[in-house]
């Protein structure tokens, strides 16, 4: 379908989504709209820590849990992966790629979660947005401007209050450290990816991605680890937990983020989803008292937000029917 040339920067042309016969974002929508829409679902993501939790606390040890947790997903996605398998042609190399490392960003991240706090588990994984950007404006003629650079700068230095807790001394760095920075790094290549070929169908690419984060994990699991198979009592014990969270909760975020990455700039991306910090730093001083906030990190978080909100073109029309 050809579609009229629009000015640059001002709106973004969601393309069809042509897998199994769904439509997702048919509509055009301006960088205003979809940039809520990511910042929105990343900000649910900051709820992952929490379902991993859970699910060990049936008795599942943490590797094997983020396992089970992300093989979840694959009773929907699966059966539309092959009703749409036909859509990936052409882009079938692309999607797998973009599956494997965003497969690999998740195993690392969610084991990260397992085996280190939450907050350094986070913070580590959110150096994502400076590897987004070098790939942006090295691979994808992303332009470099002083909004950017400005959002980037006020980023960090929220995220530098956030560790203002001495956390490093209260809680060694351990394995889990290293998983979350690698994490970010992976990441930065898949979403990458997602906007260099932004044509791959977003349903077979999350199946992928979760068919891959699936496979890795278990290998982390069995061979990194060498933790032993859970046992039937406890995965049904778990199942409800990890379908409700991973399926109902989670899933819908995960296409939306994804979907969105194809359309706006990688730097851009990774600024905007530092909303997941904010939630995850404030879920775990709820839920976790082993992990409190102090004064200076709510200043941290909410410079985060402020840095989110400088990247927002708000004073665009949203929408255009």
């Amino acid at each position: 379908m050809d579609l009229p040339e629009l000015p640059v920067n001002e709106y973004v042309v969601l393309h069809l989504l042509r897998s199994s016969g769904f439509f997702m974002f048919s509509k055009i929508y301006s960088d205003t709209t979809l940039s809520m829409a990511l910042t929105l679902s990343a900000a649910a993501w900051g709820l992952y820590w929490f379902p991993l939790r859970l699910i060990e606390s049936t008795g599942i040890e943490g590797a094997w849990s983020v396992v089970f947790f992300n093989a979840c997903p694959l009773i929907v996605l699966t059966p539309l992966l092959i009703c749409g398998f036909k859509s990936l042609r052409g882009t079938l190399g692309p999607a797998l790629f973009a599956a494997v490392m965003i497969g690999l960003a998740f195993t690392l991240y969610a084991n990260g979660l397992m085996e280190t706090t939450v907050v350094r588990a986070t913070l580590l994984y959110y150096l994502t947005p400076i590897w987004l950007t070098l790939i942006g404006v090295f691979w994808l003629s992303e332009p470099l401007t002083k909004k950017r650079l400005l959002s980037i700068c006020v980023a960090f230095l929220g995220l530098v209050l956030l560790l203002s807790n001495g956390d490093a001394v209260q809680h060694p760095l351990n394995i889990g450290d290293l998983f979350s920075f690698l994490s970010g790094i992976f990441w930065a290549i898949g979403i990458a990816c997602l906007k260099r070929w932004s044509t791959i169908p977003i349903l077979p690419l999350t199946t992928f991605i979760f068919i891959a984060t699936t496979a890795i994990s278990a290998v982390f699991a069995g061979l990194l680890f060498n933790v032993p198979l859970p046992d039937i009592t406890m995965l049904k014990t778990a199942f409800p937990t990890a379908a409700v969270w991973s399926i109902i909760f989670l899933l819908p975020c995960f296409c939306i983020i994804f979907r969105v990455s194809q359309l706006l700039f990688p730097g851009r991306v990774g600024i905007l989803t530092m909303s997941e910090v904010v939630v995850a730093m404030i879920s775990a001083a709820i839920l976790l008292p082993e992990e409190p906030m102090l004064l200076l990190q709510w200043v941290g978080a909410f410079a985060i937000l402020f840095a989110g909100l400088i990247e927002v073109p708000f004073g665009t029309r949203k929408k255009l029917s």
